[in-house]
């Protein structure tokens, strides 16, 4: 069971919040007499790690983890908080879980803004932000006391419990951000930049690999500022000595033989140190790069980082380095006080850039922003037209980039499995948020299965294929 995350391919969100109960998680046998808790959880893929750690921890502990309100001792709601409309079914689902049990406690992002989930929902139980693990598990054990433990019942896999298909897995690597992006609350809600371990990040991730998993998606709030906040200290993985940084990072995971993707990498100067590895075949040739505009005025207004002339410049450095990267971003139009010319701008940008894969959302004011303070909104009409204006042009140039992969032989990696056919993805794609690669009448591959596949046919965002 998954949870929807980032920008899906045709939608007009940054990270559509989803919900998803999960349950039965685990093959372990049930604890006879166990508390039960019912587990949703929200947003982003970074939310979704920390729903991972929590669950990992409930099992450990011995509760037993439902698939339904009904009858559970409590429920955990991890949220979301970043936009209006997460923030909203954040709420909505907070209420749904009062009404269905009664019983809630309340974690993730929109937990850092707790007077506004009590003058809401008042019952609610607890309140944590997001990832404080502990304190989430401190109301648990008040409202839900701790079972006895057995550790021949209590089984917990070494890598913890996972919501993702067994055979790709989210690794985060940091929490927080340094940036003060004007639309983005982030850094209030989840505080400044602090990097995990290189030791940890890298012990993780080899027990993910040993687990089966074939794909790792690195994730953090700022991936490219790894190691940032403890100026690249020296750490140690397997007896070994390993700086904390994004290349050293790189490096060491590219050694483990199975798919590295990057997200939300910012195009720091640094980054060009990471492509030589992708066109070594040691890293997916894949960026998710979130640059937001391509006007100057809109970036200062933004505090976003980096030009679009140095981006147009580094893209193309990069793709006479690695010819097969592949580069994803995403866009906000009708950011206050952007022009017509601005905007026409954002579409020059796209025209140059030729990105793979892009995805779009309109402006939404979220509360305690800064740039809610900024003059001249854009009517809502002018943001729809503009917004599909922005798809319309990138639609084109993103069925022009996948017809020329007609003819090609690509590794396909399966993700599932249905009466009509196999669906995989090839480096070129994240899970949930790009493409996919339809293997009609293939019925008897496996989710996780990696196959070579002949591209026959292509749409504005996915392909065909046979089995070579």
């Amino acid at each position: 069971m998954t949870v929807n995350t980032f920008t899906p391919k045709q939608t007009t969100t940054l990270e559509t919040p989803s919900k998803t109960i999960q349950s039965n998680m685990l093959t372990a046998p049930k604890v006879e007499g166990a508390p039960s808790v019912s587990f949703v959880s929200l947003g982003c893929p970074k939310n979704l790690v920390d729903s991972e750690r929590i669950l990992t921890q409930l099992r450990t502990e011995g509760y037993e983890v439902v698939s339904s309100y009904d009858g559970a001792d409590v429920v955990i709601v991890n949220t979301c908080g970043f936009i209006d409309s997460a923030v909203q079914e954040s709420l909505d689902t907070i209420g749904e879980a009062l009404e269905e049990n009664g019983k809630v406690i309340v974690t993730g992002c929109l937990g850092a803004r707790e007077d506004e989930i009590k003058e809401v929902h008042p019952g609610v139980l607890g309140i944590t932000g997001p990832h404080a693990y502990e304190n989430v598990m401190d109301h648990v054990h008040e409202f839900a006391p701790q079972p006895k433990h057995n550790p021949f019942t209590d089984l917990v896999p070494d890598q913890g419990v996972k919501l993702t298909p067994k055979h790709f897995a989210y690794l985060k690597i940091s929490e927080g951000c340094n940036h003060k992006c004007t639309f983005c609350i982030i850094p209030d809600m989840r505080g400044k930049l602090v990097s995990k371990s290189i030791g940890d990040v890298l012990s993780e991730a080899e027990r993910l690999k040993n687990a089966g998993v074939k794909e790792l998606l690195v994730i953090s709030q700022d991936t490219s500022a790894y190691g940032v906040d403890v100026k690249s200290k020296t750490g140690f993985w397997n007896g070994m000595p390993v700086k904390t940084d994004m290349l050293n990072m790189c490096k060491a995971l590219s050694k483990m033989g199975i798919w590295v993707r990057l997200h939300y990498v910012y195009p720091y100067p640094h980054v060009d140190d990471v492509i030589p590895l992708m066109a070594e075949g040691k890293l997916l040739p894949y960026l998710d790069i979130p640059f937001q505009h391509a006007s100057p005025r809109i970036l200062k207004m933004m505090k976003r980082p980096g030009k679009a002339e140095r981006v147009l410049e580094s893209i193309k450095k990069w793709r006479e380095i690695c010819p097969e990267l592949v580069i994803r971003s995403t866009f906000i139009v009708g950011f206050p006080g952007e022009t017509e010319q601005d905007f026409q701008m954002l579409l020059d940008f796209l025209d140059e850039a030729q990105l793979d894969r892009v995805g779009c959302f309109k402006y939404s004011p979220v509360e305690g922003a800064k740039a809610n303070e900024l003059a001249d909104p854009v009517a809502e009409d002018i943001m729809q037209d503009r917004f599909e204006r922005f798809m319309l042009k990138q639609q084109a140039i993103s069925h022009a980039k996948l017809q020329k992969r007609i003819g090609q032989t690509m590794q396909v990696l399966i993700d599932e499995v249905d009466s009509e056919g196999a669906i995989g993805r090839t480096y070129a794609d994240a899970p949930e948020i790009d493409g996919v690669v339809y293997l009609n009448g293939e019925t008897t591959l496996e989710a996780g299965d990696m196959v070579t596949v002949k591209i026959a046919h292509a749409d504005e965002y996915d392909l065909w294929g046979d089995l070579v």
